[in-house]
């Protein structure tokens, strides 16, 4: 399974074989008349600039800060992730699960990759593959070792079932050491992996680590 880590990479003209196979394929899409280009740099921006998981960082960092939002993220977080612009496809009918140190919530999908693109954008690859949708279910603890995650043997694990009606958002536990924080600093802590909970939210120490690589 992979993992949510950001690399490195050689801007050179030399395409990897994958991208020389897109480019084809998009190559003949147009030409043959099925896809426009102009559409197809709208949705690619789309999906670059506007939804991704910095949508959900956002409101991971509203639920860390704002009392009330907190209570509206668990009354209703359809209603209360909607009021901070994050709607659409795969995201009407949301569900807020939090960590505790008592509790830590994981998500699948076991029927297929039902997700939340709204806030988490597209589902990464091993999301959808069948090892990571069986082993979840039988085993977490597992599934959070390869992801480099140990919690305490005491902690409960709970793993919640997306659905075509249902998609949850993992609240992760808020880092100690960012009292005083900006919502925009905290959203910085937040990762894809551990709204999914797969991972863990950054530490400060982390994050300057990764700053400073």
């Amino acid at each position: 399974m992979g993992h949510d880590h950001s690399h490195d990479h050689d801007h050179g003209s030399e395409l990897s074989e994958v991208d020389a196979r897109v480019r084809a394929l998009e190559s003949i899409l147009v030409e043959k008349g099925y896809v426009d280009p102009a559409a197809l740099d709208v949705l690619i921006e789309t999906y670059e600039t506007k939804v991704g998981p910095h949508n959900g960082a956002h409101v991971v960092a509203r639920t860390w800060s704002d009392p009330e939002f907190r209570d509206w993220m668990r009354a209703d977080a359809t209603a209360a992730i909607r009021s901070l612009g994050y709607f659409g496809r795969q995201g009407e009918h949301m569900v807020a699960v939090e960590n505790t140190p008592e509790r830590h919530n994981m998500v699948v999908c076991t029927l297929c990759s039902c997700y939340p693109w709204s806030v988490l954008g597209l589902p990464p690859v091993w999301y959808k593959s069948a090892p990571y949708r069986a082993k979840a279910v039988r085993d977490p603890r597992g599934v959070l070792a390869d992801f480099g995650v140990t919690l305490p043997s005491g902690t409960d694990i709970r793993v919640w079932d997306s659905t075509a009606e249902v998609r949850y958002l993992v609240i992760p536990m808020r880092p100690e050491g960012t009292e005083g924080w900006s919502e925009e600093e905290l959203a910085r802590l937040v990762t894809r992996d551990s709204m999914i909970g797969t991972g863990l939210a950054l530490t400060p120490g982390q994050l300057a680590e990764g700053e400073a690589a």
